[in-house]
């Protein structure tokens, strides 16, 4: 069984992007828009400029109230749309209830969408457009697999999920006409009869349902790779937090089952920063053709 190391892949990345903005003629740059003080959201946007720091990204950050009215929100996208010296823009999710983040996301630029949620992105995504901005935790999951040499052509495969940030765009990815695609795609939900027994036909699971330890050792295949999405808070009275972060997958039943697997945490999850900072690249050198 291979441990696939996300926090290793994801230096990789980084390594890559930083070699390829220090051979630029220019900076890109990117904007952090964060409404409100969710100790997630700014724990999670601190580490992305950091990131971005370290690759040699510029990074801005734009701290809006929790009042912050949808129009008032809609006014500074506008501004950082318009401004040529912004190549990239996220707003940071989960937004305030008051909010409808769809309509937030869509108010983005395509061409600054660098977190791949635009309307237009998701249709280019679906036409093969390489254009695209491809939303950052799929892209992670791709590039998993690509530089951990798990082949996807003719492979089925099982998405465990099919939210807009993971299911429906990793499902896209996989079936696509290309050199790293073409697999056989199931996409499976809460929703979905005899979920067990779909998964423990595939020979790639995606699990990205949102539920601690819901892929258990009789829904895998032996020699299955696996790629945990999850990541759930469970009670640990041993942990100084009182709590500890475990995956959709059930890790210690599932892993002698497995030709491959990601670990939670230390997957995807560093992958999706990674993915953030290649995207923010491509939006510059977009900006400058």
């Amino acid at each position: 069984m291979e441990l696939i190391d996300g926090n290793a892949i994801s230096k990789q990345v980084q390594a890559d992007v930083a070699a390829e903005v220090a051979s630029l003629m220019g900076q890109p740059c990117v904007t952090f828009i964060r409404v409100g003080e969710d100790p997630a959201s700014v724990s999670y946007v601190n580490k992305k400029q950091r990131i971005a720091a370290e690759v040699g990204i510029e990074s801005r950050l734009c701290v809006l109230p929790e009042s912050t009215t949808q129009e008032e929100l809609f006014l500074i996208i506008d501004e950082l749309n318009a401004d040529p010296g912004v190549h990239g823009i996220l707003v940071q999710a989960p937004l305030p209830a008051h909010m409808n983040e769809r309509e937030v996301f869509n108010r983005v630029s395509p061409l600054k969408d660098v977190d791949g949620f635009n309307a237009a992105n998701i249709g280019k995504l679906c036409q093969e457009d390489p254009s695209a901005f491809v939303a950052c935790t799929p892209a992670g999951i791709i590039e998993l697999l690509k530089r951990s040499g798990v082949q996807t052509k003719g492979k089925n495969v099982a998405v465990v999920g099919r939210s807009l940030i993971v299911g429906k765009p990793v499902s896209l990815l996989l079936m696509m006409k290309a050199e790293f695609g073409d697999a056989t795609v199931t996409v499976c939900h809460s929703r979905t009869q005899n979920l067990p027994a779909i998964v423990s036909q595939a020979d790639i699971v995606v699990a990205a349902i949102g539920r601690a330890k819901f892929i258990t050792a009789d829904m895998i295949k032996e020699g299955a790779v696996v790629i945990d999405v999850g990541i759930n808070r469970v009670e640990d009275a041993s942990r100084k937090s009182g709590y500890r972060l475990v995956g959709d997958v059930d890790f210690e039943a599932v892993a002698p089952m497995c030709s491959a697997i990601t670990p939670v945490p230390g997957g995807v999850g560093p992958m999706t920063v990674a993915m953030l900072m290649k995207n923010t690249l491509k939006a510059f050198k977009l900006s400058q053709s």
